[in-house]
């Protein structure tokens, strides 16, 4: 059986599959009348974080890792439905008013708190390693994301932030603050030793927490950490890009990560040119944001996560073959 049809056949078995169907129902049944923001933190929880899962590695002998990474793919597929129970409940079943939309997005954060005691276990495993470090901070990550959704889904008022913040602060969470920080581990785990890399993880990790801080407290933060967290996408990128130029590798994992790296190429074209399109069209940013999104979340976490799945599968088939 080749790598291509047993990385299929992985796919089609772990909860991707059946949570990718949903997704697309949300996403186009006007039964499911969700905000767009709730759509795509539902596909979040359905399809990013399986992947994400897929990714990560375990100690054999470390049992309680081991454990723990067994616990999150059978957990995995309830929370999310949990999830979608508690955003169903607030937007169809009447019961906003109520704290049952809270108390089921209680499954996600308890679901992502098991990821971030995953991730401080990979750190501390680590023992130093950047590309290791920087996979773990991304599934802390996830967690403060829960933390996010469950504000959002029993409505708090923290701070100068609204429930409309928490569920933005939600999706930052879930998808640039977590899976940056795993694209590039990922990226370190496969390229040669560069002395710049510590420090894309260093800023890869302060970068969240500064955007974070800046969407309650201060804007010039936020500017800041946005500005850092974008530099690093151009330094992973670029590098990426230059690696898979280099290297003979798998073809789908080549197709998957160029196109998650001219999504976000697309995102900065966009960007730059919002200015001028807004003025020749009459557009808001409110137009913009479903296009800004999609490129994102489709483009550039969604191929780059399906990119590197198939490119972990290749490294450890070649690592096989060269072990025997």
């Amino acid at each position: 059986m080749n790598s291509s049809l047993k990385q299929l056949i992985k796919l089609l078995l772990a909860p991707v599959f059946p949570g990718g169907i949903i997704t697309i129902l949300i996403f186009y049944l006007n039964y499911f009348p969700f905000e767009l923001v709730e759509k795509f933190l539902l596909f979040a929880a359905f399809v990013i974080v399986p992947l994400v899962i897929l990714l990560l590695n375990y100690d054999e002998k470390n049992k309680h890792q081991r454990m723990m990474y067994a616990a999150m793919k059978w957990l995995q597929f309830p929370a999310a439905l949990l999830t979608l129970a508690s955003v169903m409940s607030s937007k169809m079943w009447g019961l906003e008013s109520t704290a049952i939309p809270g108390i089921l997005s209680l499954g996600w954060l308890l679901f992502t708190l098991l990821l971030g005691i995953y991730g401080l276990t990979t750190i501390v495993i680590a023992k130093g390693k950047a590309a290791e470090i920087a996979i773990g901070a991304g599934l802390v990550y996830f967690f403060i994301g829960g933390i996010w959704f469950t504000l959002y889904q029993y409505q708090v008022n923290l701070f100068q932030a609204n429930p409309a913040t928490h569920a933005l602060s939600s999706v930052h969470f879930h998808f640039s603050s977590a899976i940056v920080p795993i694209f590039i581990g990922e990226l370190g785990r496969i390229m040669t030793k560069k002395s710049w890399y510590p420090w894309v993880v260093a800023i890869d990790i302060i970068g969240p927490i500064l955007i974070a801080i800046g969407m309650i407290f201060s804007k010039p933060i936020e500017y800041i950490g946005v500005a850092l967290f974008a530099c690093n996408i151009v330094v992973y990128t670029a590098y990426l890009l230059t690696y898979l130029r280099k290297n003979a590798l798998n073809i789908k994992a080549t197709i998957f990560l160029g196109l998650s790296c001219l999504a976000f190429y697309t995102v900065v074209v966009i960007s730059i040119f919002y200015p001028l399109l807004k003025n020749m069209y009459s557009l808001t940013i409110r137009d913009f944001i479903p296009i800004y999104g999609a490129l994102h979340a489709f483009g550039f976490v969604l191929c780059g996560l399906i990119g590197w799945v198939f490119m972990v599968d290749f490294v450890k088939e070649k690592a096989n073959q060269s072990a025997s």
